[in-house]
Order: structure tokens, then C-alpha cells, then sequence
């Protein structure tokens, strides 16, 4: 392709790596690297791994070497990993889960697909690979599991590099929610003050939808909290004004009066399913979780914040919080309900990270934290940066969730030169 060449691997991995007779599963990781260096210099430069965001989101497939990517194929090979049940490793979803006797098999089958065996996988993968220890970069949802491979596995780790994920090490899953609510409210208030005709088209469209039945193009009705996900375009630098030009897509006149334009319901399916991501809706709440249920944290901590009820006077949109009614509305979820009730209720967590250890890390380690992400709070995020000895800190209000998507190749860079200098003290070092 365009710049780069790309080589598919497939890795079998235990089900359970504590359990080697507990079967195997596939994972699936691709290899990018640059036309830049010949193969035979290829195969001497030093391993990437890139763990995405998630839970369930499958590595990014590309045809030219872009934004980060760009930045990294100058120094290195790059490890693409579906991390398992996503992409073209073995899948969890409604149809393979289907093959297993019960909800309770499923659970069971499911509680080996958080954070504690992506690692295990990577660091099969790496021998597999005859690589020394590697660099490993992740974003969100990977800089969580970024954190659990300096706990669990740190002489498999040459740097991290993390951006937009520094998870809270201890605690409820609560004090996320109560922590992203705010943050996601401040930002619903951000978004109308730029664009404060939309406060009251919002607040039309869901009113009109209490009253009116509209229908995705896949068939399901949308329903005014359905459509509150929308919320997720608020993570974004630029992509969060995509979500003015969704608005004004969202009537059209009819003789019966207005409806929901086909355009408009056309935008809107994709952001309100998980069809494609499962794993996420099913996992998200047990990604915080150790040694307690969730118990439905984000459903229960909403009562706080009744500005995000779909019946307010203004209802404000939400992030990426997962509610027990998505397993009702989206057809994608429905054969998954029980499951998910199960996975709710699981208070028997596995630890995901290991204070001790991080509190005596030698892995030199750098994180950009953005001072307004709506889903990994600042403050619980620099809490994390003091508990991990040699992790140096950049925080930035430049940036939102997605930054790496608007100067990934400037964001790396820095990351990188930060992990050069094998600073020994932990740093903080904001942009003036």
C-alpha cells in the first residue's frame, strides 16, 4: 500500500492463560511498517505495540502511514493488535456466545477478556515474535491495559506510552461516573454556547420523539435517551462540531407535519448501536472492577445528575456511559440481556493492577492527560501519574479524548523524547 507494507499474523492463546487446558482462542495482529527501510532493515528495527481504545474496539486498519503511525514507522515495527474477541481474532459476540450452554457459561467465558488477559496475550505474542522488550502505546481503553502490563508483566516493557488513559488504580467504579457526568455536563455546556440554537433543536428532537415513532434504517425505534449517545461527539477537537451539522440535518417537512429527515437517521444509527462493538456495552463497567460489582454504576450514579434524564426541561447529552436498557433497545443486544445482568452483577474481579509494583516501576513511562476529557477525568488521572514511579506526566488543554486523531504524529514525538531521556524522577510538565 500507499507508503507502507502490511503482514497479517494469528497467534493461539490460552482461553484462560492460568488454565492452559481451558482451550485456545486465535488473536489477530497486523504488522505495519515503512517503505522507508528495506525489508532486511525492517526486520532489525525494535517493536510498537499499539493497545486501541475500547473495551472491544478492534486495531485501526489503515492504507498509508499517517499522524502517529507516521511518527512511529521511523523507529519501529508496528504491532496492530485485535485485541481478543474484537476484529479477526476468534469474536464474542451474540452469535458465537450463543454456542455456549447458559448465561452463566457466557459470563464465564466473558471474565477472560478484560485487561489482565490482553497483557497475557501480548507478552505470548512478543516470545512468539522472538522480540526483547518492547514499546508499548496506549490509547484510552489501552493505556489502561498499558498500566496493567507495568503491574503484571513489566520485564516484557522497554517504555509506554500513554494518551488519554491513566485509569484510577483503586475504587468503585462510581467515582469514574461521578467524575465523567461532570465532565460531560461542563462539556454539553461548552458545545451550546458555541452553537445555542441547537439547545433548543436538541431539546425538539427528543420531545419530538417522545410523541412521534421515528425508525433507524435498520428498523428499531429511536428513542429520545437512545439518542442522547450522540454525547459521544463531545470527546472530540474537531469532531465535536460534526455534531452541529447532525442537528441541522434533523427535519424535513411532510404533509403530516415534520418528521426526522432520512439523512438525519442515517447519522444518527451508527452512534447509538453497538452492533459493531459488543464487547464494549457488555465489558465497559467491568474494565474499573476489582473485587466488587458494578452493579450498574452508571445507571445508578444518573439519579444524581437529573440533567441527563431524557425528560428534563433540557436534557443534556451523555458520553459513553452504558445503561442496562441498551441491552432492551438495540437489537444488536437483546439476546445478550441476561449476560449482561451477570456481568453486573459479578462481584469476584480479579485484581487489574498491582500498586506495589507501580509504586516501584522502573520502566520509563510518559502519559499525556488532557486537562478537559470528558472520559478519563484529569484528576483521577493524575492521582494514577503520582502512584507510578518514573511516569512522566504532559498535561495539556490543546488536546481532547481523541487527540492522537488530530496531531498523533506531534503528540507521539513528544511522548517519545519524554522516554528518551530516561528521566528517573516522576514529572509533571504542562503546556504553559
Amino acid at each position: 500500500m500507499r507508503g507502507l507494507r502490511a503482514t497479517g499474523h494469528v497467534f493461539h492463546v490460552p482461553l484462560d492463560h492460568a488454565d492452559p487446558s481451558s482451550g485456545t482462542i486465535e488473536v489477530f495482529a497486523r504488522e505495519y511498517s515503512s517503505l522507508d527501510h528495506s525489508t532486511e532493515a525492517v526486520a532489525h528495527l525494535p517493536w510498537l505495540l499499539f493497545l486501541q481504545g475500547g473495551p472491544g474496539g478492534r486495531g485501526a486498519r489503515t492504507t498509508q502511514l499517517t499522524g502517529w503511525m507516521k511518527a512511529a514507522a521511523r523507529r519501529f515495527r508496528i504491532l496492530m493488535l485485535d485485541q481478543r474477541g474484537t476484529g479477526l481474532s476468534t469474536p464474542a459476540d451474540a452469535a458465537t456466545l450463543a454456542s455456549l450452554a447458559s448465561p452463566e457459561a457466557q459470563t464465564a467465558y466473558l471474565s477472560h477478556f478484560r485487561a489482565d488477559s490482553i497483557v497475557a496475550d501480548a507478552e505470548l505474542i512478543r516470545s512468539s515474535l522472538g522480540s526483547p522488550p518492547w514499546a508499548v502505546f496506549g490509547q484510552s481503553y489501552g493505556g489502561f491495559c498499558t498500566l496493567t502490563y507495568l503491574s503484571f508483566a513489566p520485564e516484557g516493557m522497554d517504555r509506554a506510552l500513554i494518551t488519554g488513559g491513566l485509569a484510577p488504580l483503586t475504587g468503585h467504579p462510581d467515582q469514574v461516573y461521578r467524575a465523567t457526568f461532570a465532565r460531560v455536563e461542563e462539556r454539553n455546556r461548552e458545545y451550546f454556547s458555541w452553537y445555542p440554537e441547537d439547545r433548543d433543536l436538541l431539546t425538539r428532537i427528543m420531545r419530538h420523539l417522545d410523541d412521534i415513532e421515528e425508525y433507524l434504517p435498520s428498523g428499531e425505534r429511536l428513542t429520545a435517551r437512545r439518542l442522547q449517545l450522540i454525547g459521544s461527539y463531545l470527546g472530540g477537537n474537531t469532531r465535536v462540531h460534526g455534531l452541529h451539522y447532525l442537528l441541522e440535518d434533523a427535519f424535513t417537512s411532510t404533509p403530516s407535519g415534520p418528521r426526522l429527515s432520512a439523512t438525519f437517521l442515517e447519522q444518527v444509527a451508527g452512534p447509538v448501536s453497538r452492533a459493531s462493538q459488543p464487547l464494549y456495552a457488555l465489558l465497559h463497567e467491568s474494565i474499573y472492577c476489582q473485587g466488587a460489582a458494578s452493579a450498574w454504576s452508571a445507571q445508578r450514579v444518573l439519579a444524581e445528575y437529573p440533567q441527563f434524564r431524557e425528560d428534563a426541561a433540557e436534557p443534556l447529552l451523555t458520553g459513553e456511559m452504558v445503561y442496562p436498557w441498551y441491552f432492551e433497545e438495540d437489537p444488536a443486544l437483546r439476546p445478550l440481556r441476561a449476560v449482561a445482568e451477570l456481568l453486573a452483577a459479578r462481584d469476584d474481579w480479579g485484581p487489574l493492577y498491582d500498586t506495589a509494583v507501580l509504586a516501584e516501576n522502573t520502566v520509563p513511562v510518559a502519559a499525556a492527560v488532557y486537562r478537559h476529557d470528558i472520559y478519563v477525568d484529569r484528576g483521577l488521572s493524575l492521582a494514577t501519574a503520582g502512584a507510578v514511579r518514573h511516569l512522566q506526566v504532559w498535561e495539556t488543554d490543546e488536546f481532547h479524548h481523541d487527540g492522537i486523531a488530530d496531531d498523533g504524529e506531534a503528540i507521539l514525538e513528544r511522548l517519545l523524547s519524554m522516554t528518551d531521556s530516561r528521566n528517573a524522577d516522576a514529572a509533571i510538565t504542562p503546556d504553559p
